[in-house]
């Protein structure tokens, strides 16, 4: 398995991988940037098929993070953490244990929180061995779960997505065709229902559907027909590389903005969105409300911050992300360029600027 020429490789600072024969826990962290600070992203657990998938998905995900918190001007750099392994069967209190000595040994290059497969319970076992833990603080708007400022961030990008490709200004009767259903996409699916949305709805796990039948007057769809129906928006919210050489052909939405990382497989499906007229809102800019949600968690507990200004903030900065979606659309439409280039350029320019890499505490190192 090879890291300097894998296809993701992306002048990662750091690739680590651990093994613990007494947990079982197998898992890899990477380090993309910290020109800006720490880096900070979940941690994802996961049944891997196969040791080379997991380390495609950390370092693209770990990329990704570095290019959200740069658009969402917060001063993090960008890494993730995945743990091989089914959640519902592997999942033990020594192997969260192994997984924060791991993140200890680090010395607080990494900054780790909750992502598919991981909790905030999770993650306070996690914090029982490291320092470098987020998204737990129970008095947080949310009791320490992200997800919510994540799926309302989603919530802003597709309106401000739909504004600007069908002038809309409000979500009454928007068709929008939501893939996956877990904490975030369903609780984007409520956002949207209570703004008027016509929902359609798929997900690998049965009852979520039929929970958004029964409660959101939603409309349940077979796997991969969610691709192809004629409706405004497609909302990926599962897994990522949900954009690729297959469903593009099948793609009748006007706008495609969702929750889902690393939606597009690659980037020449960015460029085939861009040349049939659908609008791409950049994933790392749409979910960006989960990671400033756990920045200003980290604030209170580091600072002293106040739960009042924490809650005006974060406020304020998910629905600037409406702003900066504003600010890549209309740049795209002036340029004619994809609008996830157009976003590429912005990150790229505000954390290749800052050239003083963090340095880990020695005393935790």
């Amino acid at each position: 398995m090879s890291v300097f020429s894998h296809s993701e490789f992306d002048d990662h600072q750091q690739v680590a991988f651990f093994n613990d024969g007494a947990s079982g826990l197998k898992a890899i962290i990477a380090v993309h940037n910290t020109n800006l600070g720490p880096a900070l992203g979940g941690c994802r657990m996961w049944p891997y098929e196969s040791e080379d998938e997991a380390l495609t998905d950390v370092l693209r995900l770990s990329r990704g993070m570095t290019y959200k918190s740069a658009l969402a001007n917060l001063s993090l750099g960008g890494g993730k953490a995945v743990i091989i392994g089914d959640p519902a069967r592997d999942k033990s209190d020594a192997l969260l244990h192994a997984m924060g000595d791991f993140i200890q040994g680090l010395g607080g290059r990494y900054i780790t929180a909750e992502d598919s497969g991981t909790s905030v319970a999770d993650l306070l076992k996690i914090g029982e061995k490291t320092d470098f833990v987020s998204g737990i603080d129970k008095v947080s708007a949310h009791g320490g779960d992200p997800s919510p400022s994540t799926a309302y961030g989603v919530f802003v990008s597709l309106r401000e997505a739909v504004y600007h490709k069908l002038g809309r200004t409000d979500l009454n009767g928007v068709k929008v065709a939501v893939q996956g259903l877990g904490n975030v996409g369903y609780r984007l699916a409520e956002q949207l229902s209570d703004a008027g949305a016509e929902l359609y709805v798929t997900d690998i796990i049965q009852a979520n559907v039929d929970r958004a039948v029964r409660e959101l007057n939603a409309i349940a769809v077979k796997g991969d027909q969610i691709f192809s129906l004629d409706v405004d928006v497609f909302a990926p919210c599962a897994l990522g590389a949900a954009i690729n050489d297959q469903t593009i052909p099948q793609l009748r939405a006007a706008i495609v903005a969702g929750a889902a990382n690393n939606q597009l497989a690659t980037a020449k499906h960015g460029y085939q969105l861009h040349q049939r007229g659908i609008l791409y809102a950049p994933d790392y800019v749409v979910n960006a409300g989960g990671i400033v949600d756990v920045f200003y968690q980290r604030k209170m507990l580091e600072e002293g911050y106040g739960l009042d200004n924490y809650a005006a903030d974060l406020d304020a900065k998910v629905e600037g992300i409406g702003a900066t979606l504003r600010e890549i659309f209309v740049r795209s439409d002036r340029e004619n360029v994809p609008t996830f280039v157009i976003a590429d350029q912005v990150a790229e320019e505000r954390f290749a600027g800052a050239n003083s890499l963090y340095q880990p505490d020695p005393a935790v190192a």
